[in-house]
């Protein structure tokens, strides 16, 4: 599975411990920045690379770290084919990808420990799609939605 990940100021020392942790594991990963510490950087220019791999299908699945998680999801939600959700506990990381076919977690790296983060993250990169009729209905109506405000 390949794994893009991304982060800003707020959740770069996260991002840094999850591409160790996830290198270890033998996932392929790509990391979408930032590449270095910067305060005064934006998480809408973070997420945006991340969000375009996905939506090109360049990585099958991205994890994103902001200060609350809130603003990389909110950004990430903007860009097609993006179903990304702030996560803070285990249930939902995977209940997302199963029932509603999450694409990106987003996580807060000020809210939450290294430890629980790892624990979601795992969750979330060991669920599967259920892609059963009730799931696929409501995702093709999420779809659409998505087409119908397409600006």
């Amino acid at each position: 599975m390949k794994i893009g990940i991304a982060a800003d100021h707020a959740g770069y020392e996260q991002k840094q411990k999850l591409v160790q942790q996830l290198t270890d594991m033998g996932y392929d990963i790509t990391d979408y920045g930032a590449n270095t510490y910067e305060p005064t950087d934006d998480y809408p220019d973070v997420i945006i690379p991340l969000g375009m791999a996905l939506l090109h299908k360049e990585v099958d699945r991205g994890i994103a770290v902001c200060g609350s998680g809130v603003g990389v999801s909110v950004a990430a939600n903007k860009i097609p084919g993006v179903r990304a959700a702030l996560i803070t506990e285990s249930y939902s990381a995977h209940q997302g990808v199963e029932h509603d076919d999450m694409n990106l977690l987003c996580v807060g790296g000020r809210v939450i420990g290294p430890m629980l983060i790892w624990e979601i993250v795992q969750a979330f990169l060991n669920a599967k799609y259920d892609g059963g009729e009730r799931f696929q209905r409501r995702l093709d109506k999420v779809i659409a939605l998505e087409k119908q405000f397409k600006s």
